[in-house]
């Protein structure tokens, strides 16, 4: 029961800071997603320096990863959005965008992970 608490609760953490985001950067229709952009790269690497991290608690780090990987993560990246924009960017033929965006979200978050991990060992390791 603790376990789920502690995803519910680091998941609503996560979600209003992600909502937070979206008001502080409101996209336009018509726009390159900037946001949901920052937000899923920031959160892959943030990921990448909680594996790290948690790599050297052994059971210890697994109410952390939980509470913040699952949780505070997992509700602030989205999936979800960053297939709804890329598809609306292909609705209205931003061919170029929607490639851009697409995979350029995935490596920039390959990218992330990796010097997140990276730096975790360096510090943590």
């Amino acid at each position: 029961m603790l376990n789920v608490l502690l995803v519910a609760l680091g998941g609503g953490l996560g979600a209003a800071s992600r909502f937070g985001v979206s008001l502080a950067m409101p996209a336009r229709a018509d726009a390159w997603p900037v946001a949901t952009f920052l937000i899923n790269v920031t959160g892959s690497f943030l990921i990448g320096l909680l594996a790290g991290w948690v790599a050297t608690k052994g059971e210890d780090g697994e109410p952390w990863r939980l509470f913040l990987g699952v949780g505070v993560l997992g509700g602030f990246t989205t999936f979800s959005a960053y297939s709804l924009e890329t598809m609306r960017m292909i609705e209205r033929s931003d061919w170029l965008g929607a490639a851009s965006y697409a995979i350029g979200s995935v490596i920039a978050g390959l990218v992330a992970v990796t010097i997140g991990m990276m730096l975790a060992k360096r510090v943590f390791g």
